[in-house]
């Protein structure tokens, strides 16, 4: 028979007490990150205390505008954590706009794809399954195009006279930029591809542990952290592989000459 704990705020506290070793030996060590610490748990404690209140009025009333309200605001957040971890951000609007789309199409897609299909929820915009999957997948893919794009300009960057040679000897811009552009999709893909590798034998994937912790079967918890994890893969492939397409293109003209003028000169990388 499963059984359900329910936490309290006493348990919450007792846990977030094992910060204070990870400040303690940033300070022994003069690492400089307990200011860092601290503004990133008072964020996270803050931001998932408001969403939980959000969640429950919303998943109270069940409206598709409002799923589709906050799906919105999900992506334009994602879109500014996928700019802000830019070190050579394209410019113009293109710095947040190729991100957000393609990440916007790519997770919408496979959210939609798996309500329809797997999960088949009455009405199948139900914020209780919607949302949760949209905010796995969206995280994900989200991670993976920022890799994609960062590396991208990167690679261009440091290969721009062998892509300027190869473009001189009458290869189109695809071709031209096919070495940055695999070391891109490579790098986007890559903790995907690890996380599915480990999953299981090192480590138990998270949301399969909330289940079982939960009372969930542990055989119901892995079908769902299975399809969780597919899902993943496919928004994260199809979101990088567009987004890196739209770079490459970003990056040249119809004339095929390399546009290094379409970059910034320096971004600020943000957190990884």
């Amino acid at each position: 028979m499963s059984q359900y704990i329910r936490l309290d705020n006493l348990d919450l506290v007792l846990a977030a007490m094992l910060l204070l070793l990870n400040g303690g030996l940033s300070v022994a060590l003069r690492l400089g990150l307990e200011r860092s610490l601290i503004i990133a748990t008072l964020r996270m404690v803050l931001q998932l205390g408001l969403v939980a209140f959000i969640l429950r009025a919303l998943f109270a009333t069940v409206s598709p505008w409002l799923t589709i309200g906050v799906a919105l605001v999900m992506m334009a957040f994602a879109g500014r954590e996928i700019l802000a971890r830019q070190e050579r951000p394209l410019t113009g609007w293109w710095s947040w706009g190729l991100g957000v789309s393609c990440m916007a199409t790519a997770a919408g897609l496979v959210t939609v794809f798996s309500l329809a299909t797997q999960i088949q929820p009455h009405p199948w915009y139900n914020p209780r399954f919607a949302i949760p999957l949209l905010g796995m997948v969206l995280g994900n893919t989200m991670t993976g195009i920022a890799l994609g794009l960062d590396t991208l300009t990167a690679s261009v960057v440091n290969d721009a006279r062998a892509i300027e040679a190869r473009i001189a000897l009458g290869h189109p811009r695809l071709q031209a930029l096919r070495a940055p552009a695999q070391r891109a999709v490579r790098s986007a893909l890559m903790p995907t591809i690890n996380t599915m590798a480990a999953a299981g034998i090192v480590a138990l994937p998270g949301m399969m542990t909330g289940q079982i912790l939960a009372g969930v079967d542990p055989i119901d918890a892995t079908r769902y952290q299975l399809l969780i994890m597919f899902l993943i893969a496919g928004g994260t492939a199809l979101g990088a592989f567009t987004a890196v397409v739209g770079g490459v293109f970003r990056l040249t003209d119809p004339r095929h000459r390399l546009r290094l003028d379409r970059l910034r000169a320096h971004g600020r990388r943000g957190p990884a």
